[in-house]
């Protein structure tokens, strides 16, 4: 099982790159998948062409509320873990031919949370272990993914945009992620759509890390979001697409 993060600032690319990668992994039938959106914003479902509301799921966030907060804390012979868990099959998990994916969600409450972050960490963990492929679309914020979702993944990418903030976002990304000990074994950049071509090797040689190369602007990919339309359904003729199966290829994911 491998998990692979997507960062970055907002309309970088990086949901559209999350649905990407899933797309190329399925039609180069490397599944089960599981992607998981960790993004406030909760872009990657629509992305995906997945309606939660709609398949009767809930966020992972509302899930833990109504587990901990509403249902009185805990269960005198359960596990919180085992709570959770069972939760999430039954009530979090949405389920498809080619993938699966779950929303963490925004809902969170004051004070400590401690235990449903840690009990949510576990269930995750033992969750993944059926997936071949883990792709978290994620917020900035990795100190956030390291508590609830999960300290251990092999790459992260995060993807830029031509602005001394996105330069900015991946110094401090760095840094958290040393900072609260998560463990991986990679961190890449990626050019977004609005990405110059020439600044690729310049970004590397100024931020110290590997440039993958960038995701080819399309006019095409650019309808199917503004229609809300999944993007695994784009042609595999996209440009977009070829360019993002290029970069796992380079990475010999396929």
């Amino acid at each position: 099982m491998k998990t692979l993060v997507t960062i970055g600032r907002g309309g970088t690319g990086k949901s559209s790159f999350s649905a990407l990668m899933a797309k190329v992994f399925i039609e180069a039938k490397q599944s089960p998948i599981l992607l998981v959106d960790a993004d406030p914003d909760q872009n990657l479902g629509e992305m995906l062409g997945v309606d939660l509301k709609e398949a009767g799921k809930y966020t992972i966030a509302d899930l833990i509320v109504s587990t901990f907060i509403e249902g009185g804390g805990t269960t005198i012979g359960v596990a919180p873990t085992q709570r959770i868990e069972s939760r999430i099959w039954e009530k979090g998990l949405y389920e498809s031919e080619n993938f699966d994916f779950m929303a963490v969600g925004n809902k969170w409450v004051e004070g400590c949370y401690c235990m449903p972050n840690s009990a949510l960490k576990g269930a995750l963990e033992s969750l993944a272990k059926n997936y071949k492929y883990v792709i978290v679309d994620s917020p900035a914020g990795l100190e956030n993914l390291n508590r609830r979702i999960t300290s251990e993944v092999n790459d992260i990418f995060d993807i830029l945009d031509h602005s001394k903030k996105s330069q900015d976002h991946v110094r401090r990304a760095y840094k958290i992620a040393k900072e609260v000990d998560m463990r991986f074994e990679n961190f890449y950049l990626i050019g977004g759509y609005r990405f110059p071509d020439d600044l690729g090797k310049r970004a590397e040689e100024e931020l110290n890390f590997k440039y993958l190369g960038k995701i080819e602007a399309d006019e095409q990919l650019d309808q199917f979001v503004l229609d809300g339309e999944s993007l695994l359904d784009l042609p595999n003729t996209n440009k977009a697409y070829l360019s993002v199966k290029q970069i796992l290829r380079n990475l010999d994911y396929l």
